[in-house]
């Protein structure tokens, strides 16, 4: 991207469809996500179905942390699909609290609790799509998620993630 590109900026928006969906902040709704990610994705050539499953994680993953960035009930998050020539991006935006996309995962829940299963969402992203990009402010999140249309799954990548973050006690 770009110096004066934005993360989502419209303007790079070139040729093929756009679809939005926007939910409630509740997790319920992430099914629904995905099944919008799956179908889409369904329809467009030069994604194979390992791509279209990576994809749809990692969207799954990136919309998690937007319900879990909301301290309130009536938060929404949007869900933004746009194609071009040669790949496919995903927008997923809410206004919830903003965060260091680059910061430590903490080890602990609010409550308390050991968050042994939290902090891996951003690395996943990261291993299952080309590009991930945050832009985040007080007053919420973008994440894009950017799939080449003729790269091969990322399946691999995070599977060799997990299994040198597990064996080093990364989060």
């Amino acid at each position: 991207m770009g110096a004066s590109e934005q993360v989502g900026d419209p303007d790079r928006f070139e040729s093929g469809g756009e679809v939005e969906l926007e939910i409630p902040a509740r997790s319920e709704y992430v099914a629904l996500v995905r099944l919008l990610v799956a179908t889409v994705a369904a329809t467009r050539a030069g994604l194979s179905d390992d791509r279209v499953d990576d994809l749809r994680i990692a969207v799954s993953e990136a919309v998690t942390n937007a319900i879990e960035s909301y301290d309130r009930p009536d938060g929404r998050v949007k869900v933004v699909w746009r194609e071009y020539p040669d790949h496919v991006e995903v927008l997923v935006c809410d206004s919830g609290r903003g965060f260091d996309p680059w910061s430590p995962a903490p080890r602990q829940h609010p409550g308390g609790e050991a968050a042994v299963e939290r902090g891996l969402g951003i690395p996943l992203m990261k291993a299952l799509v080309d590009e991930v990009h945050f832009s985040s402010s007080p007053q919420g999140t973008v994440a894009q998620l950017i799939v080449s249309c003729s790269s091969s799954s990322g399946a691999a990548r995070a599977a060799d993630l997990f299994t040198e973050g597990l064996g080093e006690g990364a989060d």
